[in-house]
């Protein structure tokens, strides 16, 4: 049996450092943006007092939901020890952690007092899903990390499947905390649903994994290692199953919507009358993100296409980033029910659907988290050894001495 031999990528081409100045470029206009908003006040955002949540936290959200399924490929291979996934362990636990930390950033700079951060971090209500989350966030940096020395270490070795374990329920209990976030708001007809933290959980797979493909095949393109076909063929169909599955669940939570009457309007909102959120729910989260990479994945025509599995990854982040679009702005754009049954109106603009439009400075911050993730993914890959020299067959079926 051969060993396989990690090492970190010699990051010295024109094309790694070109990457980075243009990542770095994003990080610096995101840190502007944070200043420019910080300084001039809540006006200078697209958000008002009905719509508090901006496409800020639309970006956080996603990445904090795909950092727990880009864990998802370690976990494969420890808990439910697949060999052939083995060697891509270190890969997918680091990936995890700089996306968590590229969401995060952007969910401390968009509270407006990114230094009162201290205080939510030192007084807890915890009856409120917010401080929950803290510990599920600081507990996942910190069992990640114990799950990667395990596999750096030889004389740890012997605790991977342990700590594996251990991660992989943790990233449960993140993805559940953070679909909770919306499923226990019961004000709002847009959330206020228990299938919101199953369908975190399966969004999260769909859209981790999404990443990983597209970092993974670009790794090795780019330094001309060689990698079995059959552990690509398995990560497509296994990628498939989880983009299927959000579709079900999507399909699920629209279906209990309408089942229920307190919710119809609201789904006569996002379905029919939503305008932009409309247009998102069926052009870009259905169709785009949804159905065409099936069609990429599993048709024969493009079986072995590593551009086209590029393309369905791709479109499935488009997929995703509407979705979390529709949940975290389409529900707060459709208005309280303060009163059931009866038609409200105010000068406080009750029963009316609020407008949100983006601000240039929020784009900006947002798209720094995902410039953040992704460059702190490119240095730990140069850094540390991450990256199996060679995914050849033989070497990912016959990978039992390779601490996963």
């Amino acid at each position: 049996m051969k060993r396989v031999v990690y090492s970190g990528i010699e990051g010295r081409s024109l094309g790694y450092w070109g990457l980075m100045g243009v990542l770095g470029l994003f990080i610096l206009m995101a840190a502007g943006s944070f200043f420019f908003m910080e300084h001039s006040g809540h006006h200078a955002t697209g958000m008002d007092n009905q719509i508090v949540w901006g496409i800020p936290h639309v970006f956080a959200i996603f990445l904090i939901v795909a950092a727990s399924g880009a864990l998802n490929v370690a976990s494969i291979s420890s808990v439910f020890n697949q060999k052939i996934y083995k060697p891509l362990a270190r890969m997918s636990a680091i990936l995890a952690l700089t996306l968590l930390a590229g969401g995060l950033a952007v969910l401390v700079l968009d509270l407006g007092r990114a230094d009162r951060l201290v205080v939510a971090m030192t007084s807890y209500n915890f009856k409120s899903i917010f401080a929950w989350n803290i510990y599920l966030y600081t507990g996942f940096f910190v069992i990640v990390l114990t799950y990667l020395w395990t596999m750096f270490d030889p004389a740890m070795h012997k605790y991977t499947r342990t700590a594996g374990t251990a991660a992989f329920l943790w990233r449960l209990a993140l993805t559940t905390g953070t679909g909770s976030i919306f499923g226990f708001l019961s004000a709002r007809q847009g959330y206020d649903a228990a299938v919101m933290a199953p369908m975190f959980i399966i969004m999260s797979f769909a859209f981790g994994k999404a990443i990983f493909m597209i970092l993974l095949i670009g790794t090795y393109r780019y330094t001309e290692r060689s990698m079995s076909a059959d552990l690509i063929m398995r990560l497509k169909n296994l990628f498939g199953v989880f983009v299927a599955a959000v579709l079900y669940f999507t399909v699920v939570f629209h279906i209990t919507n309408l089942y229920a009457a307190e919710h119809s309007g609201f789904e006569r909102f996002i379905l029919i009358e939503g305008g932009i959120f409309t247009m998102l729910f069926w052009g870009v989260q259905v169709f785009l993100g949804g159905i065409v990479p099936l069609i990429l994945i599993y048709h024969s025509a493009f079986s072995h296409n590593y551009r086209a599995l590029i393309v369905a990854s791709v479109l499935v982040i488009l997929g995703g980033i509407a979705q979390v679009y529709g949940i975290v702005i389409g529900g707060q754009a459709y208005p309280l029910v303060l009163f059931p049954g009866k038609e409200v109106s105010s000068s406080f603009n009750d029963g009316v659907i609020s407008s949100y439009t983006p601000s240039l400075p929020e784009v900006l911050l947002g798209l720094g988290g995902v410039a953040l993730a992704i460059a702190l993914f490119l240095f730990a890959i140069k850094v540390l050894r991450l990256v199996p020299d060679n995914l050849n067959a033989e070497h990912t079926e016959n990978s039992s001495d390779v601490p996963c």
